[in-house]
């Protein structure tokens, strides 16, 4: 099965490298991945103590970042590295601060694992969530570099728990231990003969409790408000707006409209401003002097959505009825209600929420109209609701604070 994983591992590359003549996406994931060996060369020495960090994408790297902040001021003597799989995430963080270097994790071929490990050498490899890479895993092993996987999640369709799945099982039995969300993945692993397992839920709620503490002013939505009831749809689909640009022409209430969809590309914004009847302003063309006589504000810019969800009363987060349900919990620490789509399995905090009635569900426009003239019509109703969000959050933090306590056992030995 070893034989087989990395021919497979060196043909996905072959292909990957034909496919980049014709697609922007894959041509960023090949021609990065190119340049991590200079990267590790110029920003790191295999003598600097270095703690390395692997996520896939952004939403990971969101995870593992209350814990990297933390690192830098525990153990500033050591140096960071995150690397990312996916172009979505490094593109966005490549010049990330919070990091000594940042590039990509170099495909999980047997040379790549030990060429990468030789050059970095790191006294701590992190792993989050669902990276699970064998040779990387395994090279870390020969050299007994302490691993530990973060924020993991497991159901019984992954394949460590089928009866083929002996391959990757092997490859969890390499880390030294695992820090899971919840019970169900703690048994699982257990089921498995895996023992080294803690369940510290998920670092994300240390992130977005960070978010209250931060200066989240925008003049922009102080002079867009004012005092009007304010309704912000974050990372919106088409199958979102749909209901929500009905429910905006059709509305006859005091309320102002925020809408940031998840594409910003220029034609599909035009074409959502145009679908609106209401007054609308783009964030990109906006005036300062004219945006408080407009209902609606389409944001065509990424990075705000946090900071403008703290000026929500209700907040609406797409995905629900397209590819995924997208962060429910940066609107939900500000204490407001949020609705989202069907389908939301899969997301422990959204299923754990819905069930505490502090998201609530919709299937339609009619549903969307009711669940929203019961939250603008009933001001205890919707303050309840968000409290529940709120106290969720509070007492479920703490995840980045019990994994760096089991890495100070490793790097004070």
């Amino acid at each position: 099965m070893h034989f087989i994983y990395n021919v497979t591992a060196q043909m996905s590359w072959f292909i990957l490298r034909m496919v980049a003549l014709f697609n922007s996406k894959i041509k960023l994931f090949v021609e990065g991945r190119k340049q991590t060996l200079s990267i590790l060369k110029e920003k790191l020495s295999p003598n600097e103590g270095t703690i390395w960090v692997h996520v896939a994408s952004l939403g990971e790297f969101e995870q593992g970042l209350p814990i990297i902040e933390k690192l830098k001021i525990k153990y500033p003597q050591h140096k960071i590295l995150v690397t990312f799989f996916s172009p979505s995430g490094y593109e966005v963080k490549k010049n990330t601060k919070i990091a000594d270097a940042v590039c990509y994790l170099p495909l999980d071929t047997k040379k790549n694992a030990q060429e990468f490990i030789e050059k970095v050498n790191p006294v701590l490899a992190l792993f989050v969530k669902y990276e699970v890479w064998p040779n990387y895993l395994s090279e870390l092993a020969n050299r007994k570099i302490p691993t530990l996987l973060v924020s993991a999640i497991f159901n019984e369709n992954k394949i460590y728990f089928k009866p083929y799945g002996k391959f990757m099982r092997r490859a969890l039995e390499k880390f030294d231990h695992i820090f899971v969300q919840d019970d169900t993945s703690k048994q699982l692993l257990s089921d498995i003969g895996i023992k080294n397992a803690t369940i510290s839920g998920d670092t994300r709620l240390d992130r977005v409790s960070e978010i209250l503490e931060s200066d989240n002013h925008l003049d922009f939505m102080e002079a867009f408000k004012k005092d009007r009831l304010c309704f912000v749809a974050g990372s919106t689909w088409p199958e979102d707006e749909n209901i929500l640009v009905d429910y905006i022409n059709n509305s006859t209430k005091n309320i102002k409209f925020v809408l940031a969809p998840h594409t910003i590309k220029s034609d599909k914004i035009h074409g959502l401003a145009g679908a609106i009847s209401k007054k609308t302003m783009l964030y990109s063309k906006m005036n300062s002097n004219t945006i408080g006589e407009h209902d609606v504000l389409i944001i065509d810019h990424i990075g705000l959505l946090t900071k403008i969800y703290s000026y929500a009363e209700i907040a609406y987060v797409g995905g629900g009825f397209a590819t995924g349900l997208h962060n429910t919990l940066e609107p939900a620490v500000f204490g407001i209600p949020v609705i989202i789509g069907p389908k939301f399995k899969g997301f422990n905090e959204a299923e754990d929420l819905v069930a505490s009635k502090g998201i609530l569900t919709i299937n339609d426009q009619w549903t969307f109209g009711e669940t929203m003239k019961k939250l603008t019509e009933n001001t205890e109703f919707r303050e309840r609701t968000g409290q529940i969000n709120a106290n969720y959050i509070s007492k479920n933090k703490g995840a980045s604070s019990l994994i760096i306590q089991k890495i100070d056992t490793i790097l004070t030995k």
